[in-house]
């Protein structure tokens, strides 16, 4: 997969998915802008690419805040001179319980993480791929959006709404050259893991679970950086406004 001289924005990359992400596209090629609210771990990655030969900075970003989006794509303006891919993989859920236990506060945070955070991407980066007749959008969706798992009606509830908004957008901008399309992860080993389980991350529990995998085992960081690196790539210019299942065959 080659990503020479593309620019590219991760966000929340600066652990779990996103890391690997970003540091998978650096290796492609890209020139790589590492944003996360935490600056420390976004800086860490980014020198970790560069210290590879890879070229990255970093950015704070909090994605459901306007200003703070718009900052991170002029930041990537002012570091690299452009923008190619937006990655939208910063995301949150609330912790896996009851849906009537779930809280305002959480339920609002979630959709301003997750869903908002799309509306803010949109406005700050399809006038100019519009206007320079390309880019290519991924966004990191989760397989809960297509078959719902029990305890997560809200979460699964808000990347269905990134699914749909997915299609929706890389339909209505196709006739401008841009690629919008998305990952659904199965539940992945990340720090997020016990909040996705609703109990503590020990080998018993992550038991229960992998049963409901075919191939076994939980999504890692590099199947979806992997999965979002093609996405991103010349490879797939024909794919648009699809949704890739990256979930060992959990949604067969």
């Amino acid at each position: 997969m080659n990503l020479n001289q593309k620019i590219a924005i991760v966000t929340g990359g600066a652990s779990g998915f996103g890391a690997a992400t970003a540091q998978r596209m650096a290796e492609a090629g890209a020139r790589v802008m590492v944003a996360d609210l935490n600056v420390a771990g976004a800086q860490a990655i980014a020198d970790k690419i560069n210290a590879s030969g890879g070229q990255a900075a970093s950015v704070a970003a909090d994605v459901a805040d306007r200003a703070s989006f718009e900052n991170m794509v002029t930041s990537t303006f002012q570091a690299f001179g452009g923008l190619d891919i937006l990655v939208n993989n910063a995301g949150t859920t609330h912790r896996n319980k009851p849906a009537l236990e779930v809280t305002e506060e959480e339920f609002d945070r979630v959709y301003r993480v997750n869903v908002k955070s799309l509306f803010w991407a949109a406005q700050a980066v399809l006038p100019g791929f519009v206007k320079q007749g390309s880019g290519c959008i991924v966004n990191v969706a989760s397989t809960t959006g297509v078959r719902p798992g029990p305890g997560l009606s809200w979460y699964s509830g808000s990347k269905a709404a990134m699914i749909n908004i997915t299609k929706g957008l890389a339909l209505e901008f196709a006739k401008s050259g841009v690629r919008i399309n998305a990952v659904n992860p199965m539940i992945g080993e990340t720090a997020m893991l016990g909040d996705f389980m609703g109990m503590d991350d020990t080998p018993a529990n992550r038991e229960r679970f992998l049963m409901r995998i075919p191939l076994g085992r939980f999504t890692r960081p590099a199947d979806v950086a992997s999965a979002v690196t093609f996405l991103a790539s010349d490879e797939a210019s024909y794919l648009t406004g699809v949704c890739l299942d990256v979930d060992g065959g959990r949604n067969i």
